[in-house]
């Protein structure tokens, strides 16, 4: 998978697992994210996926499934009940000014 936001082509090592595989398959996806509680960008895929919830901490960077129907971003750290998908390969600086602020559109496409 290929993920833009904003027009800008990210580099993601993502997670080999069924959700990961779920969502290859209804690309392409265009999601209108927005900023919530200052550390992500958050946005729904429009339908439910599997699943594989469990504790994780979170770091800049992280991509996840929340609740089998929404993905978030994030630019800081938190700890919460995910299914892992993937991480953009920036550092924090970077993470930060691309996603702190109030919206951002994440496009993923097949290879």
């Amino acid at each position: 998978m290929k993920l833009s936001i904003d027009n800008r082509e990210l580099d993601v090592a993502w997670e080999n697992n069924d959700s990961v595989k779920a969502l290859k398959g209804i690309l392409p996806l265009t999601i209108n994210m927005h900023k919530y509680g200052g550390f992500e960008q958050t946005g729904s895929i429009g339908q439910s996926i599997v699943r594989n919830d469990s504790q994780i901490d979170v770091v800049p960077g992280d991509i996840v499934l929340y609740s089998g129907n929404a993905i978030s971003v994030f630019y800081s750290t938190s700890s919460w009940s995910y299914t892992r998908l993937g991480h953009i390969n920036l550092n924090k600086n970077e993470l930060n000014a691309l996603l702190n602020k109030e919206s951002v559109i994440f496009v993923l496409k097949g290879e």
